[in-house]
């Protein structure tokens, strides 16, 4: 299990083979790669910045790996997360998932991308021709993530 945050770029296939390496367990691996798009609701985005707080951020997202892990029966699992300046067509996350069955795999994956999208202490700052603004969290993510609410 790990999580990094980090400036520089990831290279998802060697991310899955490290992640697998060795592990006849694992029956299945299931990833997500998210990426800056180009449009937002105020027009063409130029560049979007994700900002954090070292050391509390890599904590929260330790906090919900170890979640998930506790949840479903996962081998491995790996968040890695970009902050700073990124521009449309980067990568900004990776999340992979591996278990010994495709379901659990698939579900943790789900599990920690809409708690990553809803309550991840990073904040984005859009530039577009009008300016910058700040991104808040969309009722549509938070529908998303509100099914995995224990009860």
């Amino acid at each position: 299990m790990a999580v990094r945050v980090q400036q520089e770029d990831f290279d998802a296939g060697q991310e899955l083979a490290t992640l697998a390496a060795q592990n006849h367990a694992i029956g299945g691996v299931v990833s997500f790669i998210g990426r800056v798009r180009d449009m937002t609701k105020d027009g063409e985005l130029m560049a979007m910045t994700l900002e954090h707080y070292p050391g509390m951020t890599e904590h929260a997202l330790e906090k919900i790996e170890a979640e998930a892990c506790s949840r479903w029966p996962l081998e491995a699992s790996l968040i890695v997360h970009r902050h700073g300046r990124l521009e449309p067509g980067d990568q900004i996350v990776l999340v992979i998932t591996a278990s010994p069955h495709r379901h659990a795999a698939f579900e943790a994956n789900q599990f920690l991308v809409d708690w990553l999208k809803t309550k991840a202490p990073f904040w984005k700052m859009e530039l577009t021709e009008q300016g910058e603004s700040w991104v808040e969290t969309k009722s549509s993510d938070d529908r998303a993530a509100a099914r995995w609410v224990a009860e």
